[in-house]
């Protein structure tokens, strides 16, 4: 594989998953980890995405207020748009961090009037420019990968609080694999969010089924709600119908 290829493939695989590990890359473009960590270092020096400990983030995931990084802006919407449909008043909702839940955070309609929890500052700000919205921002250590918070102090937050919606952005999503992602303190976290609901909805851009990372998060019939980008009619959830309820 050409380098300009390899550099096009890095990025695109940033794109989707946010995160990307060096190790992973390594094996699927079949080239060294030494090569790879130069690409990476190649891209960040251009400023196309941001190195780190073992890989790479995206420069949206890590400065999601930044309108212009952020990464199928359009789709991520739709599924906001989607997602709120499953909020009622007087609901109690935790949520999770990214682009699409500040997307989510943004276009929560004035009329509802609800509680949320959330592991992310930033949807807690956003979250709380609806004066008709309670905010509970769970305590813990930020991680400046994820930009969410983590730690046995959520987790144990996490269990003393009973909601009736999770709303949870993904890493991957697949029909065999469920819901994996590449941080094992986010997928504890996103464990005991899921845990504390009565219903979870997951929320992924079409990219990023049929993918797989190495950590489970859990399983599709653990969960109530798809929510995509796409229609529920298109042929690539012809599958995921049959396990989950599709949006």
């Amino acid at each position: 594989m050409l380098k300009e290829e390899r550099l096009n493939y890095i990025i695109s695989q940033i794109n989707i998953h946010n995160k990307v590990l060096s190790a992973d890359l390594s094996i699927q473009l079949n080239v060294s980890e030494d090569t790879v960590r130069r690409d990476l270092i190649e891209l960040t020096d251009n400023g196309q995405i941001i190195k780190v400990h073992g890989g790479a983030i995206s420069k949206s995931f890590h400065s999601p207020l930044s309108e212009r990084n952020v990464y199928k802006k359009d789709e991520k919407k739709e599924i906001a748009r989607k997602a709120i449909e499953l909020i009622e008043d007087g609901m109690i909702v935790i949520v999770g961090g990214g682009t699409t839940m500040i997307e989510l955070a943004r276009l929560i309609p004035p009329r509802l009037h609800c509680t949320f929890f959330t592991i992310s500052p930033i949807v807690a700000i956003e979250l709380a420019e609806n004066p008709n919205l309670n905010v509970h921002l769970i305590a813990g250590k930020l991680s400046s990968e994820s930009q969410i918070i983590v730690g046995a102090q959520v987790i144990q937050q996490l269990s003393e609080i009973q909601t009736d919606l999770c709303l949870l952005g993904t890493n991957s999503v697949s029909i065999k694999n469920g819901v994996t992602d590449s941080d094992w303190e986010v997928v504890q976290v996103k464990k005991a969010m899921i845990k504390c609901a009565h219903e979870t909805a997951i929320l992924s851009i079409a990219e990023k089924l049929d993918s797989i990372q190495k950590m489970k998060v859990c399983n599709l019939n653990e969960l109530k709600y798809l929510v995509t980008d796409l229609n529920p009619d298109d042929k690539i959830l012809k599958d995921y119908i049959s396990k989950i309820k599709v949006i």
